[in-house]
Formats: C-alpha cells, structure tokens, sequence
C-alpha cells in the first residue's frame, strides 16, 4: 500500500470511531469501495459496530475481499440478534468456510447462544464431515425445535451417514417444521425401520407436506414394501401428496396399483396425471394402453405428450421381449 492509500485508510479508521453513525457509515462504505486486504482489520472492527447497517457493509465488504482471516471474525455475527446480519455473515460464511475452519464451528456450536448454533449447524452442511456427526446429535433432542429441525436436516449432508436411530423417532415430533425435516433425512438413511416410519407418515401425518416428503424419500429408496403406503397415497387429499405417490410408483412398478394409476389418469391436477401415464408405462402392462390412449387426448399437452411416450415404450418392451 503506498503513503497516499495510508494516509485514506487512517482517515476512515479515524471515521470509524466518530459518535456520529452516518460518519460510520461513509467511512465503511469507503473501506468497502477500497476493496484492499489492507482494510480487513478495520473492517473486523466495524464488525463491532453498535448500528446494523454498519456491520451489515463489514461483513458485505470482508465477503468481497474473501480472505480467510476475517472468518473467526464473521462467526462471531453469527450469535447477532439481529435476522440480517445472521443471513449476511451465514451467506459470507458458506462461500468462504472449508474444511479447515471445522474444529473452530464445532467449538462455537457448543456456545449456549441458540442463534450461533443454529447457523454453525447450517454451516456444518458446507463441510460434511463425518466428524460432526457427535456434536450434532445432541441437538436432536434439543429443547428448542428450530434446533431439533437445523440437526436433522445438517445430517443429510454428512457423508458417509447411512444409519442414525436418534433421527429416526423426530418424524413423529410434536412440532411439524422438525417432522417435515425428519421425513426427508430418512430419505438418505438405511436403517431397517426407515421404510416403515416414511409409510406410516405417508398415510398418517396430518401435514400434507410431511406426507408429500415422505414419498419423495420412499421414491429413493425404491423398496416394495412401500408399495401399499404409496397405492394409498394416490388417493390423498392434497394433489401434491398424489404425485410424489406417483412418480414414487415409477420406481418401483408392480400392478397392484394398475387400478388406482389408472384412476390418476383423470386426476384434477395435471401434474398427477402426467406423474400417473409415466407410472404406467413403466409397468409394461398390455391392459394400461387402452386407458393410456384416453389421455392422448388430455386436455394439458404434457400429459398427452407423456401418454403417447407411455404407450410407445410398453410397445417397444414387448417387441423386444418377443425377439428374445
């Protein structure tokens, strides 16, 4: 940095310690548009800030200049009481954290501030460490739901996580926000009892969206002992539920539900009805052409469009099922 560059950084760290909030403001502004490594300390110090626009520059300014010293710094806004200056310092955070600064988020994660733990919990999904995984169960019977919610869902980035039975009760927590989270995690979880607690959910959660993700996890899974849960779920209530149900029967084809995917073909919503024609082509069954054929006629061009793809492949199946 030469003189005529020092001699505007001590005038606006000069600034920065004026009583006046708007002088605050300009001198961080102008350490922002400076944009210099050689602002970094100043800017740390405008992390400290007592008025929120200010930190809120900081912490915009030290994301720009992306050098990892200020990230003990930015952690620290994390236990801020103030929503945008969490997001601000969590959105920084997750472009400028790496796997070495995961022993210091594991430290902060054991703070009593529920803020600070709640966003190391988010920042843990950037680093995916296995390692994590016994200070994040804890949090699994946490007191505070938001808590139980942030644990459950960080568990589905930790690689090489394939069993958890402390995840598997919260889809039946009391608080929906924690069960429609449970309900997705299962979905990367094998544990011999996940396939049964996703179809009791999908038939019995009285949140549709839980019911809604419980299918979308059972269609990773592609297990047939789902298939009862999924034929009743055809019929749910809510249109959303119906097609997760089926695009979740495409996975797994078995004409039990031959009846209830043809009945789908004449659902109110289209996307049921498009989910429904790809379901049945996937079953290969000679007897769905015919309702098949009906749809070619739909009055939504997509789900014509997937009818007519639907009867072309058990055509195609069959031909070459012949041949050999």
């Amino acid at each position: 940095m030469n003189i005529d560059t020092d001699s505007e950084l001590n005038q606006w760290l000069e600034l920065l310690r004026s009583p006046d909030v708007n002088d605050r403001l300009v001198a961080v502004k102008a350490l922002q548009h400076l944009g210099d490594e050689e602002t970094i300390d100043a800017l740390i110090l405008a992390l400290k800030d007592e008025h929120i626009a200010v930190q809120k520059i900081a912490i915009s300014a030290l994301w720009e200049i992306a050098n990892p010293v200020a990230i003990p710094a930015l952690i620290e806004c994390l236990s801020s009481a103030d929503r945008d200056v969490c997001n601000e310092a969590v959105s920084a955070l997750n472009e400028l954290i790496t796997q070495d600064e995961l022993l210091l988020l594991l430290d902060k994660l054991q703070s009593n501030n529920i803020n600070l733990q709640l966003n190391i919990l988010v920042l843990l999904r950037k680093i995916h460490d296995i390692q994590s995984l016994p200070y994040i169960l804890p949090f699994l019977e946490a007191e505070n739901p938001q808590l139980r919610e942030a644990a459950v869902t960080t568990l589905r980035y930790i690689n090489q996580l394939e069993k958890c039975p402390q995840a598997l009760n919260l889809i039946l927590d009391q608080e929906v926000i924690v069960r429609r989270a449970a309900t997705l995690t299962l979905g990367n979880l094998k544990d011999t009892e996940v396939i049964t607690k996703l179809a009791q959910a999908l038939t019995n959660d009285s949140d549709w969206q839980v019911r809604r993700n419980a299918a979308i996890s059972l269609a990773i899974h592609e297990n047939s002992q789902a298939i009862s849960a999924l034929e009743i779920a055809l019929s749910d209530k809510h249109w959303q539920v119906r097609k997760s149900a089926a695009q979740a029967l495409q996975k797994i084809p078995d004409t039990q539900v031959m009846p209830r995917l043809i009945q789908a073909l004449t659902d109110e919503y289209a996307d049921v009805r498009k989910e429904a024609a790809i379901a049945l082509g996937n079953l290969g069954h000679h007897d769905v052409i015919n309702p098949l054929q009906q749809a070619l006629d739909d009055p939504d061009k997509e789900v014509s469009i997937q009818a007519q793809r639907a009867i072309q492949k058990i055509q195609t199946d069959k031909i070459v099922s012949r041949e050999k």
